[in-house]
């Protein structure tokens, strides 16, 4: 039997699948990601270009996490944002990696790593670039129930 999805249904907590069963609900690239804290090639992912209105949602549990009014070009690589939708969306961690101090930004539901926050976008409202994995977020449409988008997308 196929884990339950929290992203298909709300009433699972995901702090409670085992990695198994996150390796059955991702795919290769959204789990290393995700749940091993992996970074997409610059340019590759998703939402490089503005998929239009609507809101992105964590690709591990549904939770929405950026409106699409959020969203900017910077340039870099990766889906850029100057905000979350809400205050505590998103959990920030000291990340001390690759010998540099950066901000480490997760899903506040899941625990699953999205990207790094950095303050060089005075252009911005908040002057920060939210520097989000494409795998890491699903952009959900306007006008479309989440639910049906991520049943699509888990195919």
């Amino acid at each position: 039997m196929p884990p339950l999805d929290p992203a298909l249904d709300p009433d699972v907590d995901p702090r409670a699948l085992s990695d198994a069963d996150w390796r059955a609900i991702l795919d290769p690239m959204e789990y290393q990601v995700l749940r091993q804290s992996g970074t997409e090639r610059a340019g590759t992912g998703r939402y490089l270009q503005d998929p239009g209105p609507g809101a992105f949602h964590c690709a591990g549990c549904g939770q929405r996490l950026y409106g699409a009014e959020h969203k900017f070009h910077s340039g870099c690589g990766w889906p850029s944002f100057f905000d979350s939708v809400a205050p505590g969306a998103l959990t920030l961690h000291r990340d001390r990696s690759l010998f540099m101090v950066r901000t480490e930004m997760r899903c506040s539901r899941c625990d699953g790593h999205l990207g790094h926050i950095f303050d060089d976008a005075p252009h911005m409202p908040t002057g920060q670039r939210h520097c989000v994995n494409g795998t890491a977020i699903l952009h959900v449409p306007a006008g479309q129930d989440p639910v049906a988008v991520f049943a699509a997308h888990r195919g």
